[in-house]
């Protein structure tokens, strides 16, 4: 009789970690695909309002400030409020968030949803790599984060292939697919997660949440904006100061708070938390602006839609999804500090791959970069989550996940802002020796590295001047292409080395005292 209670004990363990790995990997698909799906439903939008292209980049920007200025706080209130809870409230704001995006009716409208489907987003990355810590251990918990990675990085890598597929539909069901998917997980969430909460939780550090949520906010807006309004403008100069003045006194109320500190200052002392932060902060920053610049050239150079971009994408999609769910494997073969590196050096190869494109290659040039890159990401991506919950008791796994995560978006915008900025001077710059761009000017060059050209020959009435300028716009346009690739994969290789410095494989533990298992709501 003993031995069949713990047959179905064990049994109804496995189908509670099975059901929290679907759930999270479904949400997180989610929400990563609404990172990279609206890029090319962009145009479609702006004939459907009317609006300008700036009015617009709110539609991205208010995601990712959303997103970015969320997740530790999301993290740290699962932690004390209960993970599956707070997961709960997230998902269902991240799908009611979705309709409304789907239903919009203008920019505005549509920009304010996007925010809040951002913050939705947050809760839910936050927190999904605590729910899976918590369910899984040993070999298996390894096995877990590399089917979460692999879900992670085919979401951004499918991005313009779903984009291309829904908006030849109709653009608003990029966001209206979210419904039904959404309402099937939160229902399943909420049958089959269990709970589970800081044991001796205080109340909520909420001077800590507030400081911190605008001093993130305005961080993620002079990056988002910085290249549009000009970095040396009043405004960004001043949201730069602000962030400052408000992180030096955040970190003053959380040394005050104690306990009920949202962020445990004392994480920063253990060197493989900081490696692991830093490490993800630029493996984001490198290889994310990577996939933005490959789309960038695919549609704009090689003149692909959307739908043959994404699909020249698979053998990047393919390799990221098999490394990742690879990961786990490598878990206890492997110090974490070389699969680190290892990843990270892959992708400085796969970056520097890509500096063999040349005018008039053919897409297969970028191949090598897409499979050693991919393969790099998947495998940093499957074991990132894992590590990052590692250094701290599961009690904490919540804080330690949402800080992880805030890393990775932080280097994301600052690596698409700045790497995007050195493109855009660099095209300019180049475009404005030609002959042909001497004799248009700087307004012509402006447009250079938006569209590799296409724009400018339309707009220009003389043939023989057209194919000139649009000869010396794609040599431009791949000149900066390489530059920026030989910048981020130095970003890459730096994340490299302080893998190898800094993370040790000590530091990471699986706690012997488990977070306890509450009674269901």
């Amino acid at each position: 009789m003993t031995t069949t209670l713990n047959h179905d004990v064990s049994t109804l363990g496995s189908r509670h970690r099975a059901w929290t790995l679907a759930v999270v990997s479904i949400a997180t698909f989610m929400l990563m695909l609404d990172l990279t799906v609206v890029y090319v439903a962009m145009p479609n939008m702006q004939a459907t309002y009317s609006s300008s292209f700036s009015a617009l980049q709110w539609v991205l920007d208010a995601y990712s400030i959303g997103l970015a200025v969320f997740l530790l706080t999301a993290g740290s209130l699962a932690d004390r409020l209960g993970r599956k809870r707070v997961f709960l409230v997230g998902l269902l704001i991240f799908v009611l968030a979705s309709m409304v995006c789907g239903l919009a009716t203008d920019v505005v409208m549509l920009s304010v949803a996007r925010a809040v489907q951002g913050i939705g987003g947050a809760v839910l990355y936050a927190i999904g790599p605590a729910l899976i810590g918590h369910e899984y251990r040993g070999r298996e918990r390894a096995t877990a984060f590399g089917v979460f990675g692999a879900v992670t990085g085919l979401a951004i890598a499918l991005g313009p292939l779903i984009g291309g597929a829904l908006t030849a539909w109709d653009w608003r069901f990029i966001f209206l697919i979210n419904v039904p998917a959404g309402l099937v997980a939160l229902v399943v969430a909420q049958l089959r997660l269990r709970e589970s909460r800081k044991a001796d939780a205080r109340r909520l550090d909420w001077a800590g949440l507030v400081i911190f949520c605008l001093a993130l906010s305005l961080l993620a807006f002079a990056v988002l904006r910085g290249e549009d309004e000009g970095w040396e403008s009043a405004l960004i100069t001043g949201a730069f100061i602000g962030f400052g003045v408000l992180l030096a006194l955040f970190v003053v109320v959380e040394r005050r708070a104690g306990e009920r500190a949202m962020l445990d200052l004392r994480l920063f002392r253990n060197r493989t938390f900081v490696g692991m932060s830093v490490a993800t902060a630029l493996c984001a920053g490198s290889f994310m602006f990577a996939i933005f610049i490959f789309t960038s050239y695919l549609q704009n150079i090689l003149r692909l839609s959307a739908w043959e971009d994404g699909v020249r994408m698979l053998p990047l999609t393919v390799s990221l999804f098999v490394s990742a769910a690879a990961s786990g494997a490598l878990a206890s073969r492997a110090p974490a500090r070389l699969v680190a590196a290892g990843a990270l050096v892959a992708i400085t190869a796969g970056l520097l791959l890509a500096t063999a494109v040349a005018n008039g290659s053919a897409w297969t040039a970028l191949l090598p970069a897409f499979v050693i890159g991919g393969l790099g990401m998947g495998l940093f991506t499957g074991r990132r989550s894992a590590m990052a919950i590692a250094v701290v008791d599961p009690s904490r796994a919540g804080m330690a996940s949402g800080i992880n995560v805030t890393f990775q978006q932080i280097g994301t915008a600052i690596g698409i802002a700045g790497l995007g900025a050195i493109f855009q001077h660099r095209a300019s710059h180049q475009f404005l020796e030609s002959s042909a761009g001497r004799e248009l000017g700087g307004r012509a060059a402006a447009s250079v590295a938006a569209d590799g050209g296409a724009g400018l020959q339309a707009s220009i009435r003389q043939p023989i001047l057209a194919a000139q300028a649009l000869r010396a716009a794609q040599e431009a346009y791949l000149t900066a292409f390489d530059v920026v690739m030989v910048a981020a994969a130095a970003i890459a290789l730096v994340g490299a080395v302080v893998a190898v410095l800094l993370i040790r494989t000590r530091d990471l533990h699986e706690s012997a005292t488990e977070v306890p298992v509450l009674p269901a709501d």
